[in-house]
């Protein structure tokens, strides 16, 4: 069985369709745009309308990530050719490899977008899952699945290269 059960990413795919239509936006869902979102007083931190907004953000995410899926899995289908010669043949090769190892991330990242919409649930979003200290709002913004502090994020890639893992 591959990576992506793709009946599985079809049938995902067109329940977010709709779920998320692409005339929906970030500030059309949950009525906040990002400089807004930004100046809103600390005391508001994670509040209603911040949780709707980054809710919204990362059922787009997931739909363009599985769209895209959809798409790569089509591609590699219909690309059933074979070549005569071993350099074509191996450049081929190449590009699904490259495909194969995108598709993982990406289904690292579902993932990833399944658990930040997991921690919006229970009231954990926002917050660092290892020093309970805030995240904040811009690295939220450029990092909607983060669940870690820079600081601790820091932290935990230099133990990843001092012991590997």
């Amino acid at each position: 069985m591959g990576l992506w059960n793709t009946s599985e990413v079809r049938v995902n795919a067109a329940v977010l369709d709709h779920v998320v239509k692409p005339k929906d936006s970030p500030t059309s869902l949950s009525k906040l745009t990002e400089q807004q979102l930004l100046a809103m007083p600390k005391s508001d931190y994670m509040s209603d309308a911040q949780l709707a907004f980054f809710r919204t953000k990362l059922e787009i995410l997931r739909a363009e990530v599985l769209a895209h899926a959809q798409q790569t899995a089509d591609e590699l289908r219909g690309e059933v050719t074979v070549f005569a010669d071993p350099a074509d043949r191996a450049t081929i090769e190449e590009e699904h490899n490259l495909e194969q190892r995108t598709r993982e991330r990406e289904r690292k990242l579902l993932k990833m977008v399944a658990q930040a919409v997991a921690r919006i649930d229970s009231g954990g979003y926002g917050w660092c899952e290892e020093t309970g200290d805030p995240i904040g709002i811009a690295r939220l913004l450029a990092r909607p699945t983060a669940s870690l502090t820079v600081e601790a994020q820091q932290r935990l890639e230099v133990r990843e290269r001092m012991f590997g893992a």
